[in-house]
């Protein structure tokens, strides 16, 4: 489960429209705006190079964050958008969404893989496809799974694993109603057509043998 909610520290933006955000940008800040709950909006600024480290790491856009504004409470909040520049696709504005620690929300949290070594299955050669890399959840704002995690211990090929096999956190629950696929275990690539040719092989034979009798 998610572990100590982390800081992000911003700034309150002096002045609103394009002149302000452009000021911002030029400052090496991200202009962005806080929105929802019972407040009215905050106009905020981000340093460029914080926004662009958390970027980076990963699941910026399902990590809930304790947003730190100097003459503000601290509040939970969860980012909606990073608009970006078309060329150099850098973070020009953003958009966070405040959030009390029992509000649900719909986020699409990874999916890992784990014992890969001890699946006949690929032993064998076979192939693992991932169907849905995330999947998309109702989760509790105060505790978002890191991850959901499918054992491949003991799968052989031909198995299908699906949502109702995955050990989804208690309070989270996936968006769709209905036990949906997230990935199978096939035959090794050639597999099926080397049989097939096999077994006209094996037929041919056996009608000429019969030919000859």
């Amino acid at each position: 489960m998610a572990g100590k909610i982390p800081d992000l520290h911003a700034e309150v933006r002096t002045g609103t429209g394009k002149g302000a955000a452009r000021q911002a940008r030029r400052e090496g800040k991200v202009p962005g705006i806080v929105y929802g709950g019972e407040s009215d909006p905050l106009a905020i600024n981000i340093p460029f190079n914080v926004l662009l480290k958390s970027l980076k790491q990963g699941r910026f856009l399902s990590t809930l964050f304790n947003m730190k504004v100097d003459g503000h409470d601290d509040v939970r909040v969860i980012c909606r958008n990073v608009q970006r520049d078309v060329v150099k696709d850098l973070p020009t504005h953003v958009d966070f969404m405040r959030l009390h620690r029992n509000s649900k929300i719909n986020l699409f949290i990874p999916v890992e893989f784990i014992n890969h070594e001890e699946s006949p299955a690929l032993k064998k050669g076979g192939m693992l496809n991932v169907v849905r890399p995330e999947v998309e959840l109702i989760v509790t704002a105060g505790d978002i799974p890191e991850k959901l995690v499918v054992d491949l211990a003991g799968t052989v090929i031909g198995d299908t694993i699906t949502i109702s096999s995955i050990d989804v956190p208690a309070g989270a629950k996936p968006t769709i109603d209905r036990d949906f696929v997230v990935a199978n275990l096939a035959a090794p690539a050639g597999l099926g057509s080397s049989d097939d040719e096999d077994e006209a092989g094996e037929e041919a034979a056996v009608e000429e043998v019969a030919a000859e009798e």
